[in-house]
């Protein structure tokens, strides 16, 4: 995205568009040789497919595997490769923490790991959120040098991890590692630096694992930690002022609420289920243009390795696509910030099923929203950066380049 190109060109109207953004949406063919989507019988989202047109989107670049920041970012119109925040900072605003230009915020886990010390969830079961909360009351109280450290429950197993510097200490810098490895049957890493900047914050970042390690050892489940996206606040062109509208965010999870905050979208509440978002989206209807709808069982499904799950979460949306066509919207996306197989219980570098219905849409031959009819459907495989320039194109608020 250019912004001043998309300053000049963006047209203020009445137009209402919807982007439905199903996490993890991509799949692979499962034991019956299809995939999550395709055995999913969306006969809703199939009439969409028959009335608009289908195509992929590829949310980093070919053979990318991209975290939920960079495809949603993509998915808003920006470059992830020149627009990148860490998932310390999204997981922070999103649970409404006042970051300030100097702290460093980390993406944590409460995690399992056995009596020699490797880790055997990742997840630490999805601890509840209340459990999690009084462990991350206890983690707040870790003291390190120079830096005060905050810690706040997200939602489950997760929390966020702020850093901040005191007054005369040493800065801190996100040229750090992560602690996370990723994987189960391996012990959590050391945060390494990546630069000379990152030593004293590496130093830091370790000491705290080896004290909230000694502050959860008794526990049987959630006895440590593990450290990821490290991040700082970024400076980024806000999307209601580059397209000229109102814009809205109903998201249940934390992290996409922070991530629509940080591009400035109004951050609606969502409730605790998608039932009670969809509702929110009715309820303000009539105050925005542009309505960014999460939805995120298609991508814990995926990521549990649960293709009957992932199958049965598409269903649910499904269900629920009358009720927002009910709205009227002028255009309707259906995409995903990245494809979470259930094959492979992660996120995946494959392209992503994409779904553009409403007016000025030429139609394609498609009848079924799935993985095989969007490889040939009309719209082609674009970098998912496009996507938002296509909608607002498709609901007239893109003005001609040029004589």
């Amino acid at each position: 995205m250019d912004p001043d190109l998309i300053r000049r060109l963006s047209i203020p109207g009445e137009s209402k568009v919807l982007l439905c953004v199903l996490d993890g949406l991509g799949g692979l063919p499962g034991p019956l040789g299809r995939s999550e989507l395709e055995s999913a019988d969306c006969r809703h989202l199939d009439r969409l497919a028959t009335d608009g047109a289908l195509g992929q989107t590829i949310p980093v670049g070919h053979g990318i595997t991209p975290g939920s920041g960079p495809g949603h970012f993509a998915l808003f119109g920006y470059d992830p490769l020149v627009y990148e925040v860490g998932r310390g900072v999204l997981e922070g605003t999103g649970i409404d923490i006042e970051l300030q230009p100097s702290d460093l915020a980390a993406r944590g886990n409460l995690c399992t790991v056995d009596a020699d010390g490797r880790i055997s969830d990742r997840r630490a079961g999805r601890v509840a959120t209340e459990v999690t909360a009084e462990l991350a009351a206890e983690l707040s109280t870790i003291e390190l040098p120079g830096c005060e450290v905050v810690v706040h429950a997200v939602r489950e197993h997760r929390f966020v991890l702020v850093l901040r510097a005191t007054e005369g200490s040493l800065p801190l810098s996100d040229a750090i590692s992560e602690t996370d490895p990723q994987a189960e049957g391996v012990p959590p890493l050391d945060a390494v630096a990546t630069g000379p900047e990152g030593e004293h914050t590496a130093a830091l970042v370790n000491q705290f694992a080896r004290e909230a390690r000694a502050r959860l050892a008794g526990r049987e489940t959630a006895n440590a930690v593990l450290l990821r996206g490290w991040s700082t606040l970024p400076d980024l062109p806000q999307l209601p002022e580059l397209w000229k509208l109102r814009a809205a965010a109903i998201a249940v999870y934390p992290m996409y609420r922070g991530l629509a905050r940080l591009v400035g979208m109004d951050v609606l509440d969502a409730g605790e289920s998608f039932e009670t978002a969809v509702a929110r989206v009715r309820a303000a209807w009539d105050d925005y243009d542009f309505f960014f709808l999460h939805y995120k069982p298609t991508d814990a499904a995926g990521e549990d390795g649960d293709f009957a799950r992932k199958r049965q979460a598409l269903r649910d949306f499904d269900a629920c696509v009358p009720e927002l066509l009910a709205l009227n919207p002028n255009v309707l996306i259906v995409a995903g910030d990245h494809s979470t197989p259930a094959m492979m219980a992660a996120h995946s570098w494959h392209p992503v099923p994409l779904l553009l219905w409403g007016d000025n849409v030429r139609t394609d031959a498609s009848h079924h929203f799935d993985e095989g009819e969007c490889s040939v459907g009309g719209l082609g495989t674009i970098p998912a950066k496009e996507l938002l320039p296509l909608a607002f194109a498709h609901a007239m608020r893109l003005a001609k380049f040029g004589a």
